[in-house]
């Protein structure tokens, strides 16, 4: 009798054990662009008018996020135009969600706007006559607590409104 409780013990943690997978990711963060909640704003300064991108990420070690108390930022967003990072971003740290604690999810990104460039030293954000429209992309990265980096996602053209 003591042998059948342990044997359907067994038996029942193996079955239970066997439902429950490790998610097959990588180790290396992935993110994939879903899309944008819309493709125009308005130039400005500060909060004038915003954008949010729609991301999904995956993480094999679950290594997204840092602490609260630490400064570190892992999401980063560069303006194609310039090359130059428009937003570095800190994701807060994940919890860990049990066997191998892989993690996946989406990320809604709010990126305020930016403004319209031009070339021959003209300022920017300027309103020039004849000069309705600037369009930009934005590449984001994600970096893991381990510095592996994900590959480089581009949003679809954003339209700048310039005047």
């Amino acid at each position: 009798m003591k042998t059948n409780i342990i044997f359907y013990s067994l038996f029942f943690l193996v079955l239970v054990s066997s439902c429950v997978k490790k998610p097959d990711f990588p180790i290396e963060p992935k993110l994939e662009f879903i899309r944008l909640d819309k493709n125009t704003m308005t130039q400005g300064d500060l909060n004038t008018d915003s954008i949010i991108v729609y991301l999904k990420f995956t993480d094999g070690d679950g290594d997204i996020g840092f602490d609260t108390k630490d400064s570190l930022q892992n999401l980063f967003v560069i303006d194609s135009r310039t090359g130059n990072f428009a937003e570095r971003i800190k994701i807060p740290k994940l919890p860990d969600l049990g066997i191998g604690n892989g993690v996946s999810g989406e990320i809604e990104l709010l990126l305020y706007t930016t403004c319209c460039l031009y070339e021959d030293n003209i300022p920017p954000c300027s309103v020039i006559d004849g000069v309705k429209y600037d369009t930009l992309r934005y590449k984001i990265f994600l970096v893991d607590r381990a510095n592996h980096s994900s590959d480089t996602v581009e949003t679809t053209p954003i339209i700048l409104r310039c005047e």
